[in-house]
Formats: structure tokens, C-alpha cells, sequence
């Protein structure tokens, strides 16, 4: 083992990319980014739309399952996550929101200094390049190119009208000074293509030669020198494939994600020390919180039948999908250019229980049996909505002492009240907006959950049966001030009780935020930097 690098990275995706990138400004420093998955070469990855084709790519995704969910009837819920460069934000579904300002002063408030919204702003401008240009609230010439929904779509229109029958106002930024709103979305796209954080920020930087890129190579356990992070252990080229080792001279940072870096933290024997006897792994750093406080946000798809064409109809004939095709060929616009979810609206589903927007909705042109499964032969759209901050806590735990075996995932849905009694109202408010002006004369029918789900027991029934993840599983590393409490990180995203380690990603929320996860995690990892750079030259200086 050779000390040839001063930062290792652990996952090249949404966090992992943007480190590796900064960390290299430097041409002094010497860095290691880690990743799992392959190269991001595939055409699916880069063209909007082809979601629906990495949603399923066992090589471009790790296609896990969550355990059985008790509160789900017992189903087991499928988790899609990136696994390569740009991890999933080179397979998400490409939506940017930040999440809402008292998400970030809530962080803040619990003692975590420096995470309020007037502290996170600065980074989130620095990463971004809207199409828009520079502005009080948004960033011009950042590494994330962030682009409007070109054409407009009349479906969409009419739920944005729709909305604003309901109280909720129109608005053109999601990311400005309130979220509460009804609208399009804006996309990490550019020109009709994909702009993941591997595009964004790895792709300039791979020309330096003190940024050394692995790509099929997974972590299976940090090197500890005592309570001290010294370099990672990781297989070249899958599970029989090469074992290596590396040190870092300065930290380890994992990037890995909310499943993943918590895993990793358990099999190096930094956990729950109950846990990690269990399986027989030696206990480092005993840490309660490890894998625990998970959160995601429980997507409910309400499917209707329209009287006018949408996009279902294209994809289910050569000539539509020829046609969309010629639309993205000579203009870049188009479905193809702008993936699934195109509008949606932030509003209060409780409004007596809520200040702010309690639930999100996203709204596609098309209908599925599932996100990025094949559309129904009919003319669809469906209404997806998700409560924003959700109480249920879940557990990532590790199953044994095998890297390469998934852990045991358990997000504990519509585990309280709360969770519950949002989930009715959310689905009674998206049935509004379809009973609406605007809305209902272009729809035939609902079809699920349909007519025959009327009173709160039956619409519960149906979220348990049929809601899913909308891809935000976060908090399982969370920040706070007391690691007996289950704070894992302290505000600087260090490991407590552990010298040269760190955790950014979304692990490290200590609550979800009200939106989609990809933007503020991008901010995470440039306000990691700052940090990292800082501590740095502290210990220089001392």
C-alpha cells in the first residue's frame, strides 16, 4: 500500500463527481474517485427520456428491492439507484428543486450551523447555469446546466389551471423566494440532453493527471489506523475481481449514497455495536445512528384516461415515435428531450397541520403501471403526489460481513398518523385538481385508484397497495450535535468519533427535504469542498 493520493472519493455519482472535480482545482492534490459502475457511455443515460430504459439496466442501476414493508401489505418496493459516472443523476428523472427555505433553517435550528437556507444559497448559485442567467436565487455560469421546458404542453396547462382553481398560484420558479406553486419544471438538460454531475463536473476535469478515475471498482471496506480513516480496500472488476488497497494522506469521503455509505460504515465497524457483533464485524467506533433515520418519499400515481391524444399514443405507434424522434433530431425538443415529468405544484394537503407546501406533485404526459414501465395502450397521464416530510423511519442494516450482499432495507411507509392522513388527503387533492374546469373535460375516467376507492380506509388501502418510491431514500448518516441521540456527522459532515472521514451525500440530511433530492446534494458536496479545503489548511496552519 502506497499513500499515492491525499483524497480518496467513494462513488462517482451526484456528490462523488462534483468533490472529485473541485478537490482536483488543484493541481497539487492528488485525487481518487472510486465507482462501482461502468463508464456512463450508454445513449440511454444521455437522452432524456431514456429513464425508462435505465430504470431497469442491472448495469447501470443497482435494481435494489426494500425488504417486505409491513405497512405495505408486505410488498417488497422497488429502489432503482445510479451505479455509474454521475451514479442517479445520470438516470433520474432530471426534475430541479431545492426543497423549501424552512427545510434548510430546520437543519440549522436542531444545531447544525452553517445549513440554514441564507448559508446554502451561495452554493447552491455557485454549482448552477440556468438557462434564465443569474439572479438573486440562481447561478449563471456553474458547472449544472439547468434548462426550461421548452414547448408547452397542454395537459399541463390545464393542471397548472386547474391548481389555480384550488388556491394554488402560478408561478415560474419552484427555486425562488417560495416554493408554493403551480408550474413547469426545470430540467438538468441542456439541448435537448441529459447534464448529470458526470457531465457537468467529471467530464472537464478527467484531462487533469492528479485525478485518477476506477470505474468498476466497489468499495468494500475503509482502511482504519485505530479511530483514524487511512485509505479503502476495494474490488477491481466486481465481486472475483481483484482485491486493492489505497490510502489517503488527508480523508476518505463517501459518496456512495444513503444505502450504500452506511453499509460501508458498518462493515469497517463503525455502526451499531449490537449489530456489528452480530455479524461478527470488530467494533471501531460504536455509532448508533449508522443506517438508521431513514426517509424517502412515498410516490402515489393517480392514472386517468383522456379524450385527447398524449404521449402514450406516440410511444404506442411507429409513425408517434418516429415523429418524436424527427422532433429531437432537428430541434432537441420534444418528450424525448424532456424525460417524463414536465409540471406540478407544491401546496397543502393539510392545510390546517401545515405553514408550507406538505405535498409535491408530478404530473406525465403518459401513464404506466409504474414509473418508467411500459405505457398502457390508452390515451394517459397520470398524477403522481408524494407528502414532502414524511415522519416514517426506516434502517439500512448489513446482512452479513459480504460487501457485495444488499443490506436489509426497510423504509417502514405510512408507519404513523401523519403519514397516513397525508397520503388520503394527497390523493383527494389530486382529485380535485382532475374534477376541475380545467382539467375534467379531458378526462374519461380515473382509473386507478377508480371510482369504487371513496372513503379515507379505501384511498389507504390503495396507497398501501400501489405507492412506490419516488427515488429520495436520504438521512441514514444524519448530521447532528449527539451521536447517543443517532446523529452519525457533525455540521461538517465529519464522522464522529473518527479522524479523516467524512460523508456526503444524501445520507447526510438529518430530515429530508421537501423536494426532489439531486440539487441539494450537488450543494452539499460544494459546500463539503469549502469545508474540506478549510480544515485543511487549519491542520496546515497548526
Amino acid at each position: 500500500m502506497n499513500a499515492n493520493f491525499d483524497y480518496i472519493v467513494v462513488g462517482a455519482g451526484s456528490a462523488g463527481a462534483v468533490l472529485a472535480a473541485r478537490l482536483s482545482e488543484d493541481p497539487h492534490t492528488r485525487v481518487l474517485l472510486l465507482e462501482a459502475g461502468p463508464k456512463d457511455n450508454s445513449f440511454w443515460i444521455h437522452l432524456p427520456i431514456g429513464y425508462g430504459k435505465t430504470m431497469w439496466s442491472t448495469k447501470y442501476n443497482w435494481c435494489f428491492h426494500t425488504d417486505p414493508d409491513p405497512h405495505m401489505n408486505g410488498r417488497r418496493i422497488y429502489w432503482p439507484r445510479g451505479k455509474t459516472l454521475g451514479g442517479s443523476s445520470s438516470i433520474n428523472g432530471l426534475i430541479y428543486i431545492r426543497g423549501q427555505h424552512e427545510d434548510y433553517d430546520a437543519w440549522a435550528a436542531a444545531g447544525n450551523h452553517g445549513w440554514s437556507a441564507k448559508d446554502v444559497l451561495p452554493y447552491f448559485v455557485k454549482s448552477e447555469r440556468n438557462q434564465r442567467g443569474a439572479s438573486a436565487y440562481h447561478g449563471g455560469e456553474g458547472p449544472l446546466r439547468v434548462s426550461d421546458i421548452g414547448l408547452k404542453d397542454p395537459l399541463i396547462e390545464a393542471f397548472i389551471c386547474g391548481a389555480q382553481e384550488l388556491g394554488v398560484p402560478r408561478t415560474d420558479d419552484f427555486n425562488g423566494a417560495q416554493q408554493f406553486g403551480a408550474g413547469y419544471y426545470q430540467l438538468t438538460t441542456w439541448k435537448g440532453w441529459r447534464w448529470s454531475t458526470a457531465k457537468g463536473y467529471l467530464k472537464p476535469a478527467r484531462g487533469r493527471k492528479n485525478l485518477v478515475v476506477e470505474t468498476e471498482s466497489q468499495a468494500t471496506q475503509i482502511i482504519m489506523d485505530g479511530t483514524r480513516a487511512v485509505g479503502v480496500r476495494y474490488r477491481k472488476g466486481g465481486e472475483r475481481g481483484q482485491e486493492c488497497e489505497v490510502l489517503a494522506a488527508r480523508e476518505v469521503l463517501l459518496s456512495a449514497g444513503a444505502i450504500m455509505s452506511p453499509q460501508l460504515l458498518q462493515l469497517s465497524g463503525i455502526g451499531p455495536a449490537d449489530l456489528l457483533k452480530k455479524h461478527g464485524v470488530p467494533v471501531v467506533v460504536d455509532l448508533p445512528g449508522v443506517g438508521e433515520n431513514l426517509q424517502d418519499h412515498l410516490q402515489i400515481r393517480l392514472t386517468y384516461e383522456s379524450n385527447q391524444p398524449t404521449t402514450n399514443d406516440a410511444l404506442n405507434s411507429f409513425f408517434g415515435q418516429a415523429k418524436l424522434g424527427w422532433q429531437w433530431l432537428t430541434k432537441r425538443s420534444g418528450p424525448l428531450a424532456v424525460g417524463i415529468n414536465q409540471g406540478g405544484c407544491f401546496m397543502r394537503a393539510l392545510a390546517n397541520e401545515s405553514a408550507t407546501p406538505d405535498i409535491q406533485f408530478h404530473v406525465a404526459t403518459l401513464s404506466a403501471d409504474m414509473a418508467g414501465g411500459k405505457v398502457h395502450r390508452f390515451s394517459g397521464f397520470t398524477l403522481s403526489v408524494c407528502q414532502l416530510r414524511p415522519e416514517s423511519r426506516g434502517h439500512i442494516r448489513i446482512r452479513s460481513t459480504n460487501p457485495f450482499e444488499p443490506p436489509e432495507m426497510q423504509p417502514n411507509y405510512l408507519s404513523t398518523d401523519l403519514d397516513r392522513r397525508t397520503a388520503v388527503a394527497a390523493v383527494r387533492s389530486a382529485r380535485a385538481i382532475a374534477a376541475s374546469q380545467a382539467m375534467a373535460p379531458r378526462v374519461i375516467r380515473e382509473v386507478k385508484p377508480g371510482p369504487s376507492a371513496q372513503t379515507d380506509e379505501d384511498i389507504l388501502a390503495f396507497c398501501r397497495e400501489a405507492g412506490a418510491t419516488i427515488f429520495h431514500p436520504s438521512g441514514t448518516c444524519a448530521m447532528g450535535l449527539d451521536p447517543q441521540a443517532g446523529a452519525v456527522l457533525d455540521n461538517r459532515l465529519r464522522v464522529h468519533g473518527v479522524s479523516g472521514l467524512r460523508v456526503i451525500d444524501c445520507s447526510a440530511m438529518p430530515t429530508l427535504v421537501s423536494g426532489n433530492t439531486n440539487a441539494p446534494v450537488v450543494m452539499m458536496a460544494e459546500k463539503a469542498v469549502e469545508m474540506i479545503l478549510e480544515d485543511c489548511e487549519y491542520r496546515s496552519a497548526a
